[in-house]
């Protein structure tokens, strides 16, 4: 528990951070260009509150576990999507630097509160579920957060459309897989998105081993 509020406690100063940037960046540059970070963090933070909840109704009625789990799925790609954000990066009165650095900061909060949540779906699905099985629904999981990114960043949709347009944000859903040929594009960057995510997961999952080690021979092994 402990650990666990120091953790938050770090978050938060890492979240005040960013606001600290931001409201520098306005100062100085008479600009609110990049104050849609905020919004973007919180979106990111959604998904990470919702995950807090899986062992909470652990023991909970079926139908409330996956109501939890769709709701978590259904924001999760907002986490993954914050990295995009690195597109805004251009030449302005305010230093490239400057702008590079707070751009990462907020892409590097929002894939740590991605990572977080899809670990505790991890662990949880571990209670359920094999390790094989576990093993093929993550990068499964990841592939869709990586397709909902597509949706957000280049279909322009948001999560909560599939209650105020989701005829049409189920018409771009489906027709990339009706007609996976001619939307080559979707799948292609979905892919290399999902291959980007997998491999930071899987990394930041390794970190704590890697820390443990004391030896560097023990590297090769």
């Amino acid at each position: 528990m402990r650990l666990f509020s120091i953790f938050h406690r770090v978050l938060g100063a890492f979240f005040f951070l960013i606001i600290i940037l931001i409201i520098a960046r306005i100062i100085y540059s008479g600009s609110i260009r990049y104050i849609f970070l905020i919004w973007n963090i919180f979106l990111a933070w959604i998904p990470f509150v919702i995950s807090g909840y899986f062992s909470i109704y652990r023991n909970k009625e079926k139908w409330k576990q996956l109501f939890l789990f769709g709701s978590w799925l259904l924001f999760f790609p907002n986490a993954l999507y914050i990295i995009t954000d690195i597109i805004h990066l251009e030449s302005t009165n305010v230093p490239l630097w400057y702008d590079a650095i707070l751009l990462f900061a907020s892409s590097f909060i929002g894939l740590a509160m991605a990572f977080i949540s899809l670990q505790r779906v991890e662990n949880t699905l571990n209670e359920v579920f094999n390790k094989r099985t576990v093993s093929i629904i993550i990068p499964l999981l990841l592939f869709i957060g990586s397709f909902g990114v597509y949706l957000g960043r280049f279909q322009r949709w948001n999560s909560w459309d599939i209650i105020h347009n989701p005829l049409a944000l189920g018409f771009d859903i489906i027709t990339p897989i009706l007609f996976p040929v001619d939307n080559i594009k979707t799948w292609v960057i979905t892919i290399i998105f999902t291959a980007l995510n997998s491999v930071l997961y899987f990394f930041i999952k390794l970190l704590p081993h890697a820390l443990q080690i004391k030896n560097p021979a023990d590297v090769a092994g």
